[in-house]
């Protein structure tokens, strides 16, 4: 059984939509694309490419498929991410495309809960989801997510898709790793463990 690990840039409200910058994904009228790379650091960016280093295979959602696929083919090099997105496996979930054109990439047929249990199943290392914010959605309602990788900005947007959407299941993690950053980013593990567990507190309680 293979973990599936969900790496995600998030603010303090929880949102994760758009924040590379323009044109990322301006949907529903989100105005602030692009609220990452005023914090972005080196410590970060060791952070990720160790994470990246990890990953044996990628699972993405399509609009995170088409944004990497503009780019980092372009962008081949040593880097770990480089490095990770050109050159090993990338399954693509999406509900409108008929075929991808990445080299390695395979698009999922059929029911994405199913396929991506399948993979889990198989033996072998990390299968790491970026971006992907649908998907990720998806991920969560069929509680399918064993670890969060969370890089939490100190910004806060009122606005965009958030992290944990409608339909998330009631789950608690154990937090296995944590720093900061300079620029005041948390870089954040969390692993899940299991039900929620209920209790109370006050002075009657005592």
């Amino acid at each position: 059984m293979r973990p599936l690990v969900v790496t995600t840039f998030v603010t303090l409200d929880g949102v994760m939509q758009a924040p590379g910058g323009p044109g990322e994904d301006p949907s529903d009228g989100f105005s602030h694309e692009g609220w990452l790379p005023p914090f972005f650091d080196e410590a970060m960016g060791e952070q990720m490419n160790a994470w990246f280093t990890g990953a044996q295979d990628f699972l993405l959602g399509r609009g995170t498929y088409e944004i990497f696929y503009a780019s980092w083919p372009q962008m081949i090099s040593d880097d770990p991410v480089s490095q990770g997105l050109n050159l090993k496996k990338k399954y693509v979930a999406s509900r409108t495309l008929d075929a991808v054109e990445w080299e390695t990439a395979e698009l999922l047929r059929g029911d994405v809960g199913d396929a991506v249990r399948a993979l889990k199943a198989q033996d072998g290392g990390e299968l790491q989801v970026h971006g992907s914010a649908g998907l990720i959605q998806t991920l969560l309602r069929e509680d399918l997510v064993d670890e969060l990788r969370l890089v939490v900005f100190p910004v806060a947007l009122g606005e965009g898709k958030r992290l944990f959407g409608e339909g998330t299941i009631p789950r608690s993690w154990r937090l296995a790793a944590h720093s900061t950053t300079r620029s005041g980013a948390l870089l954040l593990t969390y692993q899940r463990v299991g039900e929620v567990e209920h209790g109370a507190v006050g002075p009657e309680y005592d």
